[in-house]
């Protein structure tokens, strides 16, 4: 149990951090599209990360930081489109309520949500490189029951994150708020891409 509460803990503290692919579970969260499916693949690619690291992958990414050079510029990039994309949007809202919002489709959400979670090279170091190195730290079994803890608290996180967002809607209905957000995510975009490339 105490293999699984740290893991847990460890898991929540590295991802309760606001980050690119939080805002967006939040975004569409407020709107209410592909909640579960955004919820499900952001879920699953933390799960997938976090089993590459408790089998030893961590020594794999550290072992070749071209790599993550080159993931790093490429995250910066899509960042950059992404944040811009969040600015057009805030110059055309109209509306918050979920009925008006223009809609997102299934495949641009999926694609979203990869690109925000694959292309980010702290996503490797959080998850495959840290979460691999203290898994790993407690041993052939306990490595297993922190790992279980981690995968929980992606779980929970992302739930809570994507569903919970549908109590704050009938406060962000107007469009002025709806612009706020739009532009806070655009220019948070560019904040973790300028972050991506110094560091």
């Amino acid at each position: 149990m105490t293999h699984l509460l740290t893991g847990f803990l460890t898991g929540l503290g590295l991802i309760v951090a606001i980050g690119s692919q939080n805002a967006f579970v939040l975004r569409q969260g407020l709107l209410r599209q592909h909640v579960t499916l955004i919820v499900v693949v952001c879920a699953l690619g933390d799960i997938a990360l976090e089993l590459a690291g408790v089998l030893g992958m961590g020594a794999v990414v550290e072992a070749h930081p071209t790599a993550i050079k080159a993931l790093k510029w490429f995250g910066a990039a899509y960042l950059v489109w992404f944040g811009l994309n969040a600015l057009r949007s805030a110059r055309r809202a109209s509306s918050l309520s979920p009925a008006d919002a223009p809609p997102v489709s299934r495949r641009t959400a999926v694609l979203t949500v990869l690109g925000l979670t694959f292309l980010n090279p702290h996503a490797y170091l959080d998850t495959v490189v840290m979460i691999g190195s203290l898994a790993n730290s407690r041993g052939p079994e306990g490595r297993w029951w922190f790992y279980a803890g981690s995968v929980a608290a992606s779980i929970l996180w992302f739930a809570a994150l994507g569903y919970g967002a549908r109590a704050l809607t009938p406060l962000v209905r107007k469009a002025r708020t709806w612009q706020v957000i739009d532009t806070v995510v655009g220019v948070m975009m560019f904040g973790f891409a300028g972050m991506l490339v110094t560091t």
